[in-house]
């Protein structure tokens, strides 16, 4: 699994994720800090996908929160135990994942189109 930003990544669906991520992004930067400060995990994972799916806890659904995307919060060890991250590649990932002050980890379900991208919060 590819867990870095890939620069072929589609522009038309990144600037996509990125207008609808603008509109919860302070949310999404709270609920990572709140999660790394009470001691869940370092690598809080936020998914995005249009459909419900069975993975992490759903954290915004798009109709209520005006997003074409439903929010989901999860963390690395969730990732682990069902077997999207490897064994093998969590210390990969580990190196990967970029500062959670700056950066959003977004994992984004689109179809078949599955990618970690990291996004970084809105300055204020």
């Amino acid at each position: 699994m590819d867990i870095s930003n890939d620069p072929e990544l589609d522009g038309k669906q990144l600037g996509r994720v990125t207008q609808d991520f603008i509109k919860v992004a302070d949310h999404i930067k709270e609920a990572s800090y709140q999660i790394r400060k009470r001691g869940f995990s370092d690598f809080p994972i936020f998914i995005i996908s249009k459909a419900e799916i069975p993975l992490g806890q759903l954290l915004y659904k798009k109709d209520e929160v005006g997003t074409n995307w439903n929010y989901f919060v999860t963390y690395l060890d969730e990732f682990v135990q069902r077997k999207i991250i490897e064994k093998e590649k969590v210390e990969d990932f580990k190196k990967t994942y970029k500062n959670p002050d700056e950066f959003c980890c977004l994992f984004v379900i689109d179809g078949e189109f599955t990618k970690f991208i990291f996004i970084p919060y809105p300055e204020d």
